[in-house]
């Protein structure tokens, strides 16, 4: 792993968000909530459409985190997130991340990144920030 420094971006993940994706992740997930399924029902909702399930989204993140950290991000990974708006079938997102902070703690260097998820039309569906421990060589 190169040295990291604060400012450095994270590698990032692009993805096309579809209706199969949705029923797929209600299917795993056991969340049959109509707003994610059911066209008629989430048409008379307050977004219009179906709308793609939080934690789906928020996957992203943990996603990104491997690419760059590999399995230090399964270790000591930690994650705090805020949901700011909803994702709609068709919706391409961006899911992105720079380096916050690095500190030496006594198991290696602390890393906090700052964490978001862009849409196409630049709203941000959630943001965050997440930390991993890279362990001394």
């Amino acid at each position: 792993m190169k040295n990291l420094q604060v400012g450095d971006e994270l590698v990032p993940i692009s993805k096309l968000i579809t209706m199969k994706q949705i029923l797929m992740y209600a299917d795993a997930s056991g969340d049959y909530n109509p707003i994610h399924i059911d066209e008629e029902f989430a048409k008379n909702s307050q977004f219009g459409k179906n709308i793609g399930h939080g934690m789906m989204v928020a996957a992203t993140i943990s996603e990104l985190m491997v690419r760059n950290f590999a399995d230090a991000w399964y270790k000591t990974g930690k994650m705090k997130m805020r949901f700011k708006s909803p994702v709609y079938p068709e919706d391409k997102i961006q899911t992105s991340g720079s380096i916050k902070k690095s500190e030496n703690v006594e198991t290696g260097t602390q890393i906090t990144c700052s964490v978001q998820i862009v849409r196409q039309d630049g709203d941000t569906i959630i943001s965050g920030e997440t930390s991993v421990t890279l362990q001394n060589p």
